[in-house]
């Protein structure tokens, strides 16, 4: 199985808007950052996009990604959702919808914001045929296990894909590691989790809680992602511990 990281970056991205580099070296290709989203890919080629990101396009572009098997979110924050409309051109040629999930919550949440996506609108087909994750256990040959996860006063999903063996577990956007993510997560082959500062935030991962998180599941790999201009990618690298790399756009990891 392959894991790509389409996207590494928090809500604002690195740079924010006006070059704002914070802490980041602008020179460092990896230090440019869009907003997260990875993509899953098996052995037999199938496809899971997890999360529609503001630049979801450009992601695609990048990764040479004209075609997914299915798209899962996480939650229904901008930075998260708000590249919805790119799945049109991943419609086209499809039989039919593309299959979506996502918890009921969020589910909900973007059945009312993109109405048009779900249902169609003016003669243009349904993009995405949007259905609840309940009792979801397997998706275009992947096994799926997700949980909910604190994200301040909101909650993430959090998944576990399981293909050819090797598992990968996607955490972002959480708080708070609860026993029932440990549970999900345990022994993964790649834990790809929130990570967005050094220091303590209200709604998401900082760096010792990534950390605390990897070693409590017993992750074999582990990869930051969600960083802000806060963490520059050398300087990081040079901090974390062997089995845990920086997240950059474009990483592959083959497991």
């Amino acid at each position: 199985m392959k894991c790509i990281l389409l996207g590494s970056g928090t809500s604002t991205g690195v740079p924010r808007i006006g070059e704002d580099w914070g802490e980041c070296d602008p020179n460092e290709p990896k230090n440019r950052r869009t907003r997260v989203s990875i993509l899953l890919e098996s052995d037999e080629g199938r496809r899971l996009l997890v999360d529609t990101s503001t630049d979801l396009r450009q992601q695609l572009l990048a990764n040479g990604i004209d075609a997914i098997d299915a798209v899962f979110w996480t939650h229904d924050h901008a930075d998260h959702c708000h590249g919805i409309d790119d799945l049109r051109v991943l419609r086209y040629g499809r039989g039919g919808p593309i299959p979506g999930y996502a918890s009921a919550v969020t589910a909900d949440r973007l059945r009312r914001r993109f109405d048009y996506v779900f249902a169609g609108q003016h003669g243009y087909p349904t993009i995405v045929s949007l259905e609840a994750l309940d009792r979801l256990r397997l998706c275009a040959g992947f096994a799926v296990e997700w949980c909910q996860m604190p994200h301040g006063p909101a909650v993430s999903t959090g998944f576990r894909f399981e293909s050819g063996g090797k598992s990968v577990a996607y955490a972002t956007d959480f708080s708070e590691i609860r026993a029932e993510m440990v549970d999900v997560f345990a022994d993964v082959d790649l834990l790809v989790t929130d990570c967005l500062r050094r220091d303590p935030h209200p709604t998401h991962a900082h760096l010792g809680m990534a950390l605390e998180l990897a070693e409590r599941c017993r992750a074999r790999r582990t990869v930051l992602t969600h960083l802000d201009k806060s963490m520059d990618y050398a300087t990081i690298s040079g901090e974390v511990p062997t089995g845990v790399a920086v997240g950059y756009d474009g990483m592959e990891i083959v497991l």
